[in-house]
């Protein structure tokens, strides 16, 4: 038997360190050639390690959330025969010495070359059962409360420290419902929880009142959740600090009358909507911001401030921010000066599942050179949206509003809604953000100019 040593891949595009994410794997396990070991993120995308060989697992490398240098020492498996422990050790030796000691740090390209290679599956973030709790923006709120059965009822599944085998999908409904998968009897191969298992054991904690207590609604409550920020949730936190650090905003807020282009929204979906797809308010708001761009191109721009450049673009490479169920993402709608209502909305709709599901590719997520943030119905009366760092503007969408306007000496209703706008100072002035908004109010306001070269 011989110590087999799977290192850190290197994933590409200049990646020098990832996150560990999640392991399917604990010490003492026996793994097989290609079953996923770990799960690990890079600044987009969420990367599977699988196995190269068969084995049993000796020890990991890293924690959840610890961030791991590639060609770092990921886990290590005892195999049958002679195994790799002793090429990586006869290649570090060299390393003690001081002339090869200075040469050492920049090794770790070199390392997960010299790592036997494994196929990687690379997929764009993909909802995390363990987090989903973070991942509405309107709910404040821990993780949800674990459904933990009464000792005297039900004894654990299987032995302390042995992890439930079950599939993405049966453990992010089990998060969901609150079920603690260790209970759960599996009856799949190798004893995983399937749908079905999960069901059977919801029908029986139905059945069993013995351990449901009544309490009163003020009674006093002590408990603490400590909810690591690790993952997707750590990246975003990261990318909104450094924007918020980086970017002096400033918010501009416009109230637009609607009312028009909700009529012809509304006659449009009547008549086009089952051969063409139905006609959100964005695809509209989308095509007057890239019109509007084309007045002021200063604010389709990104600013790289460590060079001090700004780099101003012909193509509108429209960011449009989705709430998944692991956080934030903005998915980018690539040209979108070149696609008519309809497209937009279907292109719009796509990435938007996409993301959700967690399939859109790496070039779906990168791009963009101004943004579109809406809460939909929740898009309240204002707000202050962060910018997309590099970019130097983005565009919030409130909800829409019917109230009383005086309209030619009567009390008509209308229908409003604001666009709450921030700008990067060091890059757009005050009047050209007010401009520009301005300029998007005209064309929402009298639809007919969208369809007006």
């Amino acid at each position: 038997m011989g110590i087999h040593i799977i290192k850190m891949p290197d994933i590409g595009e200049g990646i020098a360190e990832v996150e560990l994410v999640e392991w399917h794997v604990q010490p003492g396990d026996a793994v097989v050639e290609d079953q996923i070991l770990a799960d690990v993120m890079t600044d987009k995308a969420t990367v599977q390690v699988p196995s190269p060989v068969h084995g049993q697992v000796v020890s990991l490398g890293g924690q959840v959330g610890q961030v791991m240098a590639v060609g770092s020492e990921l886990i290590r498996l005892e195999v049958e025969g002679e195994g790799n422990e002793h090429a990586f050790k006869t290649r570090a030796a060299p390393a003690e010495e001081p002339a090869a000691a200075a040469r050492a740090e920049p090794a770790a390209a070199v390392m997960a070359a010299d790592a036997p290679s494994a196929a990687m599956s690379t997929r764009p973030a993909a909802p995390r059962a363990e987090h989903a709790a973070a991942a509405e923006p309107h709910v404040e709120q821990a993780a949800p409360v674990t459904q933990v059965p009464h000792a005297a009822t039900h004894a654990p599944a299987r032995p302390e420290g042995q992890r439930p085998l079950a599939s993405p999908a049966v453990r992010r409904r089990a998060w969901d419902l609150g079920v603690t998968l260790q209970y759960v009897p599996g009856s799949g191969p190798a004893g995983r929880i399937t749908q079905g298992d999960l069901d059977a054991w919801l029908a029986r904690d139905r059945n069993d009142t013995s351990h449901r207590t009544t309490g009163s609604l003020y009674q006093a409550h002590d408990e603490e959740t400590a909810i690591p920020v690790i993952g997707l949730r750590r990246k975003i936190a990261q990318k909104m600090q450094e924007s918020k650090r980086r970017i002096p905003h400033f918010t501009y807020v416009e109230e637009i009358d609607v009312t028009e282009l909700e009529s012809l929204r509304g006659r449009l979906n009547a008549r086009y909507s089952t051969e063409r797809g139905k006609l959100t308010l964005l695809p509209f708001l989308a095509r007057a911001m890239v019109l509007a761009l084309r007045e002021f191109p200063q604010i389709n721009a990104r600013f790289d401030d460590d060079a001090g450049v700004v780099t101003q673009f012909g193509a509108v490479h429209l960011g449009v921010a989705a709430q998944t169920p692991s956080g934030l993402m903005v998915p980018v709608v690539h040209h979108a000066e070149t696609l008519d209502l309809w497209s937009c909305a279907a292109e719009i709709a796509r990435l938007a599942e996409a993301t959700r599901q967690g399939k859109a590719a790496r070039d779906e997520l990168t791009g963009s050179t101004i943004t579109i943030t809406s809460l939909g119905p929740l898009g309240g009366i204002v707000s202050t949206p962060v910018i997309n760092h590099p970019e130097v503007a983005i565009v919030g969408v409130n909800r829409v509003v019917e109230r009383p306007v005086f309209q030619e000496g009567r009390v008509v209703a209308r229908k409003l809604m604001n666009l709450s706008s921030s700008f990067d100072h060091r890059v757009v002035d005050g009047m050209h953000a007010a401009e520009f908004i301005q300029c998007i109010r005209r064309y929402l306001e009298c639809p007919a100019l969208l369809f007006v070269e």
